[in-house]
């Protein structure tokens, strides 16, 4: 009988935690098992975001090919935006690919997969699904038995919040809904290969880092908050061990996560420096910090160049015959381009601190370039701070972010490592892979079982 393959997709999982033992304890068995395995650095994609990174993984191709930039677009030739879903995939994935070969696949929380898509096997969607009572099953009758049989599933929790015992204690009881699914589901049906992302590592990051690394700037040791990242990681630890002895015995085992996590050194208010620097012009100074930028306190007719704040800046020129009220004309693009690349280049920290940012075009960094892309590609002292689209504060520097409380940052590696309980595949480390490898790796796992 054919072995299966199992992936855990642990969303946002830096090696120093997996591979280094920063884990505050939460990974036991996890531990032993990738000290068994191959063992990879995982170099994400441009940008180091959920959304595209896991559908790069799985399809092979980049964010440029896929023509997905992020979790949110821009309309072009608008100021208005979408959330990306599975409809926007428009690459196969290895579960498209292979099971028209055959192969049976399971999917659970693989991002982005709502809306659901016909697959040969079973699929639930991701934490971009709207709510349960949306369809989130392929086949849709498989919801219908998630409800009689084991609940629906918990999509995603409210983690930028204040109420960080109300976090903690949605975030755990999340991840012990989708373990109790997952189980259910690889138990009673038939797969070759099965995916399943655990987004609620990636919530803990984002709501309780501060607490946890020692090395957050803004550290602070709290009674329950900085136990909770070790807790979310025992509660995955556990169940897979169990998993292990059960269903996903004699399985291939791959840990892999799409980026890593870094700690939020601060937040650096990118379209206030844009006016600053001539680029942006606002109708009036704003009457509040924090005030969104809207195409209507916007001064047109004087505006070059604004950005999209996040993990990472999207910088959008105004081009005339592109834009509604463009003004660059596309002769003067190349130089006002190389202008404003420049000038990112030369931000500095709060300080004056030397920074390590970096703007790209996106011929720089994608093979091709499909859809809607950034004009540039804008990231802030290697990731260690957060650009912010928001204007009006009192300086462009700021320690939190302006869209509800979270202290960590996105990074450029993540993990990827392969346990084979029959040891055919080497075992130790075997150096950096990139992201849009991974899903050659996988295909040759899949066919030596």
């Amino acid at each position: 009988m054919a072995r299966r393959l199992f992936v855990l997709g642990l969303d946002s999982l830096p090696p120093y935690v997996l591979y280094e033992g920063h884990d505050g304890g939460g990974f036991k068995f996890i531990r032993g098992l990738v000290e068994d395995s191959a063992r990879y650095l995982m170099r994400t994609c441009h940008p180091p975001i959920t959304v595209p990174a896991w559908m790069v993984m799985f399809t092979g191709r980049s964010p440029g090919e896929l023509g997905i930039y992020g979790f949110r677009h821009r309309r072009p030739g608008t100021f208005d935006s979408y959330v990306v879903t599975s409809q926007d995939v428009r690459e196969p994935a290895i579960w498209d690919d292979l099971g028209r070969r055959g192969l049976r696949f399971g999917l659970f929380g693989v991002p982005p997969t709502y809306p659901p898509r016909p697959l040969n096997g079973f699929m639930v969607t991701d934490f971009n699904t709207p709510g349960p009572q949306k369809p989130y099953t392929w086949p849709p009758w498989l919801r219908q038995e998630l409800q009689s049989s084991v609940g629906d599933p918990v999509f995603d929790i409210v983690y930028r919040t204040e109420d960080r015992d109300a976090a903690r204690r949605d975030l755990l009881a999340m991840v012990e809904n989708h373990g109790r699914i997952v189980k259910y589901l690889a138990e009673g049906k038939a797969w070759d290969a099965f995916i399943y992302v655990e987004i609620g590592i990636d919530r803990a990051h984002h709501a309780f880092w501060k607490y946890f690394d020692e090395r957050h700037p803004r550290y602070t040791y709290h009674e329950v908050y900085s136990r909770v990242i070790p807790e979310v990681y025992s509660r995955v630890d556990s169940w897979l061990e169990e998993m292990a002895r059960g269903p996903l015995r004699d399985s291939i085992i791959v840990i892999a996560s799409d980026h890593g996590t870094k700690s939020m050194h601060g937040a650096f208010a990118i379209n206030q420096w844009l006016e600053q620097e001539g680029y942006l012009k606002l109708k009036e100074r704003p009457r509040s910090p924090g005030t969104d930028l809207t195409p209507d306190i916007i001064d047109w007719d004087h505006t070059r160049v604004w950005a999209w704040g996040g993990y990472y800046s999207r910088f959008f020129f105004n081009v005339r015959g592109r834009e509604p009220h463009g003004i660059v004309g596309r002769e003067e693009l190349e130089d006002l381009v190389r202008e404003v690349k420049g000038a990112v280049m030369k931000i500095r920290g709060p300080n004056g601190e030397a920074w390590r940012n970096e703007a790209y075009e996106p011929q720089e960094i994608y093979p091709v370039a499909k859809g809607d892309a950034p004009d540039l590609t804008v990231y802030l002292d290697d990731l260690n701070w957060r650009p912010i689209g928001t204007v009006g504060w009192p300086s462009n520097y700021t320690d939190r972010n302006d869209k509800g409380p979270d202290d960590s940052m996105h990074d450029w590696l993540g993990v990827l490592s392969v346990y084979d309980p029959e040891g055919t595949v080497s075992r130790g480390d075997m150096g950096v892979i990139d992201i849009t490898r991974v899903r050659g790796l996988l295909e040759e796992l899949l066919a030596s079982r």
